[in-house]
């Protein structure tokens, strides 16, 4: 996975509109799990607005711009912490650049929707999920965006067996995972875009 790729100019420094925080955990062993789709839909946000090189800052990797030209500025972050800790880098960042709890935008692989199925939301359950139940803590509430890529679920509930489901690669074709993270990312422009 490419990250940040530039595609255009940058703007100066300064704060953010919104904040996109992609959820993953970092390391080539976990690259193309189903825990990792939040990074990939991050990251591709991220090259389609032309956002400069990443920078490691607030415990991740971070780049900032206009998400399109004349959109809204746009910080995306993919935090280099495991995915039990990305508040450790999501606080951080939104206390530094100021983003309301409203205005944050959380990617993430969710097992309770079916493969490929993509939705977004504002506030709701964290069904489990470690990532959230870290952003909640840290952001100090769950009342953030999310935009959840359905990752489909395995047949145990057993604690062991779903983690390592999630921590798991893909079994379906690359090219329905690629639709499936290009899906997401329209959906994230589209909440992004519309609030301009």
């Amino acid at each position: 996975m490419a990250l940040f790729r530039r595609r255009g100019q940058r703007d100066g420094g300064g704060k953010v509109d919104w904040l996109v925080v992609g959820l993953g955990n970092p390391g080539s062993e976990y690259a193309r799990t189903r825990h990792n789709v939040g990074f990939e839909v991050a990251a591709l946000a991220a090259e389609r607005w032309g956002l400069g090189k990443a920078k490691k800052r607030y415990a991740g990797l971070y780049a900032d711009g206009r998400a399109g030209p004349g959109g809204p500025r746009v910080g995306v972050l993919l935090p280099q912490t495991f995915m039990n800790d990305v508040g450790r880098s999501a606080g951080p960042a939104r206390g530094a650049l100021g983003v309301p709890l409203e205005r944050i935008v959380v990617a993430h692989d969710e097992i309770d929707l079916p493969f490929g199925e993509v939705q977004v939301r504002r506030g709701g359950g964290l069904a489990g999920h470690n990532g959230l139940k870290s952003l909640k803590r840290e952001l100090g509430g769950d009342d953030f965006h999310r935009v959840r890529v359905g990752v489909g679920r395995p047949e145990s509930t057993d604690p062991d067996v779903v983690a390592k489901y999630v921590l798991g690669r893909f079994r379906e074709p690359d090219d329905e995972v690629r639709a499936a993270v290009e899906r997401a990312a329209d959906e994230l422009d589209r909440l992004i875009a519309g609030s301009a």
